[in-house]
């Protein structure tokens, strides 16, 4: 697979489109916060985004609740635990209480 990853500049033009917090965005992709997710996107030296990550993020963006229940189950039947139930219909996290 050959693979470029998306820019710092280009993940912050996701972040303003879909209007989302640092934390939001961590929560879409899968990094453990925030101050995590600006390590991708800022300082001197920016983390690239992996290629799972990236996919991750947009198939949460893209697919409908149907189809990513039907991913989530099939990893669930080889043995993960994964709850992604603070999502709203468009796949986005909802702030935690």
């Amino acid at each position: 697979m050959r693979y470029t990853p998306p820019t710092p500049e280009n993940l912050e033009a996701l972040k303003q489109e879909l209007k989302l917090s640092s934390a939001q965005m961590a929560e879409l992709f899968g990094v453990q916060g925030g101050r995590q997710w600006r390590k991708y996107t800022g300082g001197e030296a920016p983390r690239e985004i992996s290629p799972h990550l990236l996919f991750f993020a947009m198939a949460r963006l893209e697919l409908d609740q149907a189809t990513l229940d039907r991913v989530l189950d099939r990893m669930r039947a080889v043995g993960a635990t994964i709850d992604l139930d603070n999502l709203n219909s468009n796949g986005l996290a909802t702030t935690s209480p």
